[in-house]
C-alpha cells in the first residue's frame, strides 16, 4: 500500500508541477514571472494577459488536479468490483471501491496541489493552488466545492477581490465537509490544503489588511464584443 500511495503522489506532484501558466504566458512573449504580481496563476495570468488566457489556465490547472486525483479511483475499478467491509454504528457495511481507492486519491491530490506550488518545472516556484485543489476537490466532494464556488462568486461580485474570495472559499470548503460528515481522512486533507491556500495568500491578507490589495479591474480588451 506504501508504495501505492508513493507513486499516486509522485505521479500528481508531476502533473500539477505542468506550469500551464507560465506555459500560456511564454506563448504570448511574457514571462509571467516577471509580469503583474509575479505569479503563474490563472488570476495573474488574466490580469496580464486577458481573460481568455487566464481561463485557459485556469482550466488547465483544474484539469491537472482532477485528473490526479482521479486516475487511482479508475485503476481500482479496473480491477474489478472488490469490496471491503468496516464497522460503522456498531455494524458492517460494504465498502465501496471509491473507498478503497480514496487515500490514493487523496495523494494524488496532494501531490498535485504541491506539483503546482512548487514546481519541478519553474525552479519550485508557482501558483497558490485554487484552480488545482478545486479540480481535484470536484472528484471527491462536489458538493463542498459547490458551496465554496458560490461563495467565491459572490464574494468577488461584491469585493472584487479575487484573493479575499479565494481565502473565504477556503475556509468555507473545509467547513462544509465537516458539516456534511464526510469521510475523515478526505476532512483532514481538505483542510489541510484549505490552509495551504491561505498560508500561500499572506502577502494578500497583509494587503487587505492595509487597504492596498488590487481589486479586479476589466482589461480593454476584455470589454470589446
Amino acid at each position: 500500500m506504501l508504495l501505492s500511495l508513493l507513486i499516486a503522489g509522485v505521479v500528481g506532484y508531476l502533473l500539477g508541477s505542468l506550469p500551464f501558466g507560465f506555459l500560456v504566458a511564454k506563448a504570448h512573449g511574457v514571462d509571467i514571472f516577471a509580469a503583474g504580481s509575479g505569479n503563474p496563476g490563472a488570476t495573474n495570468v488574466k490580469r496580464v494577459l486577458g481573460a481568455r488566457a487566464g481561463n485557459l489556465v485556469y482550466l488547465l490547472d483544474a484539469l491537472k488536479g482532477a485528473i490526479a486525483t482521479g486516475w487511482p479511483w479508475v485503476w481500482e475499478k479496473s480491477r474489478g468490483p472488490h469490496l471491503g467491509l468496516i464497522f460503522e454504528h456498531g455494524g458492517l457495511r460494504a465498502m465501496a471501491a471509491i473507498d478503497v481507492a480514496l487515500p490514493f486519491c487523496l495523494a494524488g491530490l496532494v501531490g498535485a496541489v504541491l506539483g503546482h506550488t512548487f514546481s519541478l518545472f519553474t525552479a519550485f516556484k508557482g501558483g497558490k493552488g485554487v484552480a488545482t485543489a478545486s479540480g481535484g476537490l470536484v472528484v471527491l466532494m462536489p458538493g463542498p466545492i459547490l458551496i465554496g464556488a458560490v461563495v467565491w462568486l459572490v464574494t468577488f461580485l461584491l469585493s472584487r477581490y479575487v484573493s479575499l474570495a479565494s481565502i473565504l472559499a477556503a475556509i468555507v470548503v473545509p467547513s462544509s465537509a465537516w458539516l456534511l460528515g464526510l469521510h475523515p481522512a478526505l476532512k483532514i486533507v481538505v483542510t489541510a490544503l484549505g490552509v495551504l491556500v491561505i498560508v500561500r495568500h499572506q502577502a494578500n491578507i497583509g494587503r487587505l489588511l492595509a487597504g492596498t490589495e488590487h481589486r479586479w479591474e476589466r482589461k480593454a480588451a476584455d470589454r470589446d464584443p
